[in-house]
């Protein structure tokens, strides 16, 4: 036992851990009795232990050891990579620096996460079922519409999309890893971190935190305790997202194939290449506001607080919030639309419609995403002018959005469909985002958001967007992508019945929450006018089947990966790099060394090749009693 708890892994997590919880102790009485205050405090130990527990886990994990040898001058262990890929289940649990297995580690704990979100979202569709008062008070209502949205955002849609990325983004651009593969799983296990803040703040003083995902000031710096777990989760998970960004922009710029330009990239590269810039540039905002928000709450700063003349701003908070979180709306799609563009394209077989102008409309999206956060505050109370200017840019991000509906269009116009899993989800996809978009240009228009504003056509219009435009992405892209994750093939029968059970309970879910939106029923109530009772009735039910949708989808992967048909290394006849190696790949992705000579979508065109492979040339013989050329002679050679 005691050399386990000398070596990384859970043993030596758990010491820590406790560790940093006495840490947190000492420090907090240390500190109260120097300033001459009561020396124990229980909210004070708390929110000291919410930040240090988690940092001493994770070093007790191992994900710094190779750091602190380094900095500690001593020598670093070689990189013999005896650790690198997954040779059983338990390799999943511990920090891995192959990018195949972090992929997969993202995408199912981010599956996780989706569960249990989703079953909040069935207690509180259980409560709105009827008029009055079911299963919880309003006080529960509100922490589980918050917990719920904050799971949903930081713990699934950005990571899962991470997830799929680490996995096939390495291997599309040639790569034999990231280009920082020990900050990658450190980005890993930040993530259910914040996810056990999140979801602890259920258990603290006050219940969880009940002020939605937004934060707002003043709710948040009043708030009960439980309100930190929020408000410390997101700086975790901010700071995954962040590293995870820059692992991503310098691996595309410095570690693509021989002849893979910019323009030879596949679009998904592409779409988190831009999808990086937007979480590096804009991340930084929220980590900035919550961390306001804790000096408020803890230390009583006076960043937001207004009572007793304090001189807080609490417009201030909304403004840098949304300077974060429209552009994240985009962080929560650009994924998603380079995921449709490999499947259409394949499952067309035709090359992508307005290559280049689909590269340029994502990085037009990420500059326009910049200019429309303060259309979030129509209500807000800031001067009436600026809403003009933010209707118009508004209106204008849906250019580069609408070209790349045309593209995808354009793509499926006299193409051999091949309607299958992915391509039903890509399908709808397109229909929901479409939707999704047209109801988010009529609330560009000041006069009709001021009259929906908190109401459920928000919430309609947010899950037709999130769910119809990500969720939908997310399906096609693990059902594409999952022969070459796993080496196995899954159920198509399965895989349909999932598509057409979501597509039609969405529908019946979300849809008609533009109706009675319009009508007046306020969104973040657990309880409602009885005028409303009919058509909740309906939503509750059709959410509960949209809810059992996805029991259909966890099963088939469960069972599938598990004994389902062995996989062909590529069974869409794709021509991107991934396709052109085993299922699963090898450790270091490929044997030989790729070289890029064509487009990735080529689809069609006779003797089209995206890729070639030749084996390493053999190194020249060093002559006898000499030095053999260096690497950089041996490149120009």
């Amino acid at each position: 036992m005691s050399a386990a708890l000398r070596q990384p892994g859970w043993y030596r997590a758990a010491l820590y851990t406790a560790i940093g919880i006495a840490f947190s102790f000492g420090l907090s009485l240390a500190t109260r009795a120097a300033y001459g205050l009561d020396v124990y405090k229980g909210e004070a130990v708390l929110f000291i232990a919410m930040l240090a527990a988690p940092l001493f886990f994770l070093v007790g994990l191992g994900c710094f050891d190779y750091w602190f040898r380094w900095a500690a001058g001593r020598p670093t262990i070689p990189e013999d990579h005896s650790g690198h890929g997954a040779k059983s289940w338990k390799d999943y649990f511990r920090p891995n620096t192959d990018h195949k297995v972090i992929g997969i580690q993202y995408t199912v704990t981010a599956f996780f996460f989706l569960f249990v979100g989703g079953l909040m979202a069935m207690l509180m569709r259980a409560e709105l079922a009827q008029p009055g008062r079911q299963f919880v008070d309003p006080g529960e209502f509100n922490g589980l519409f918050s917990v719920h949205a904050s799971i949903l955002i930081f713990l699934f849609i950005i990571p899962v999309f991470a997830g799929l990325a680490n996995y096939v983004l390495p291997l599309m651009i040639g790569a034999p890893d990231m280009a920082f593969p020990r900050l990658n799983a450190l980005s890993f296990w930040l993530l259910p971190v914040a996810g056990v803040l999140m979801m602890s703040s259920f258990f603290m003083p006050g219940g969880s935190f009940a002020s939605g995902w937004t934060a707002y000031a003043p709710l948040s710096t009043t708030a009960p305790p439980g309100q930190m777990a929020f408000t410390i989760g997101v700086q975790f998970a901010g700071a995954s997202s962040i590293a995870t960004a820059l692992n991503f922009l310098v691996t595309i710029i410095t570690m693509r194939a021989p002849g893979m330009s910019f323009f030879r990239m596949p679009l998904l590269v592409w779409a988190n290449f831009s999808t990086s810039l937007l979480v590096v540039i804009a991340t930084p905002f929220i980590a900035a506001s919550q961390f306001f928000v804790l000096l408020d709450y803890a230390l009583g700063f006076n960043f937001f607080r207004t009572a007793q003349d304090a001189g807080g701003d609490v417009l201030m908070y909304q403004h840098v919030f949304w300077f974060y979180s429209h552009p994240a709306v985009y962080i929560m799609m650009l994924p998603g639309f380079g995921i449709i563009s490999e499947v259409l394209a394949v499952k067309s077989r035709k090359p992508i419609f307005g290559y280049r102008m689909m590269a340029f409309s994502l990085l037009a999206i990420v500059v326009l995403g910049f200019t429309v956060w303060a259309h979030h505050m129509f209500v807000s109370g800031m001067q009436p002018w600026i809403r003009i200017p933010m209707m118009v840019t508004t209106a204008i991000i849906a250019v580069p959005t609408g070209i790349k509906i045309f593209s995808w269009l354009g793509t499926l116009w006299k193409g051999v469909l091949h309607l299958d899993t992915p391509m039903l989800f890509a399908l709808g996809f397109l229909t929901m985002f479409t939707l999704g978009g047209i109801s988010g240009v009529m609330l560009a228009m000041i006069p009709l958001d001021i009259y929906v504003s908190d109401t459920y056509f928000i919430v309609a219009h947010i899950h037709y967007v999130l769910f119809g435009g990500s969720l939908f992405t997310i399906f096609a892209g693990v059902y594409y992508w999952f022969p070459k994750m796993t080496g196995r093939m899954f159920d198509e029968r399965l895989g349909k019945l999932h598509f057409w059970t979501t597509f039609v309970f969405f529908n019946v879910t979300f849809a008609p929450m533009h109706l009675i939106g319009v009508q007046g029923m306020p969104r973040r109530v657990a309880d409602y006018a009885d005028q409303f009772a009919t058509w909740n009735l309906v939503i509750s039910l059709a959410s509960f089947c949209l809810g059992l949708s996805t029991l259909i989808f966890a099963y088939n992967i469960v069972a599938s990966w598990r004994g389902g048909p062995r996989a062909v290394s590529n069974p869409w006849r794709a021509l991107t790099l991934e396709w052109q190696v085993s299922s699963p790949p090898p450790i270091f992705n490929f044997d030989d060394i790729p070289t890029v000579v064509g487009g990735p979508y080529e689809y069609g065109v006779p003797g089209a090749v995206h890729g070639v492979f030749k084996s390493p040339d053999p190194a020249p013989p060093a002559p006898a009693g000499g030095v053999g050329p260096s690497p950089a002679q041996q490149s120009a050679t």
